[in-house]
């Protein structure tokens, strides 16, 4: 039973839902340092936020969740540049969807950037899994 129990806890969804929200928290504290400390213009913080929360996720998933190797520089650019291809799609949803939130309808600007979170934690997810790291796991 713990075994099963160790498996589930060390399976690639629960990392990937850990590491997710790793990647969520420096996304939202990058954010709100940017527009409460610095006084960053909300729109232009969600961008650097978002792009600093890519770079994390990009060495976090590789390692952590997907476990994925590369053979040689260019096969880990064209890993890279997968990656964030797929996060400049979702990157897309997230910084039209807090614009939406935030300027349009005057929804508070942290509630519009977490409720955009949802949304793209679930796209990364399948973005990541099936387009960047599929068949590039690391032997345990």
């Amino acid at each position: 039973m713990l075994d099963k129990i160790w498996k589930f806890l060390n399976s690639e969804v629960m990392r990937y839902l850990f590491i997710g929200g790793c990647t969520t928290l420096v996304n939202l504290v990058v954010f709100a340092v940017l527009t409460e400390v610095v006084h960053m213009e909300a729109n232009t913080a969600n961008v650097i936020s978002i792009i600093c929360a890519i770079a994390f996720a990009y060495v976090a998933n590789k390692l952590v969740v997907f476990r994925s190797h590369t053979e040689g520089f260019g096969a880990l650019v064209a890993e890279c540049a997968k990656f964030v291809g797929g996060r400049l799609l979702t990157m897309g949803i997230e910084v039209g969807g807090f614009y939406l939130l935030y300027t349009i309808l005057s929804q508070p600007k942290m509630l519009s950037k977490v409720a955009t979170q949802f949304l793209v934690i679930i796209g990364n997810y399948f973005i990541s899994k099936f387009l960047v790291f599929r068949g590039r796991k690391k032997e345990d």
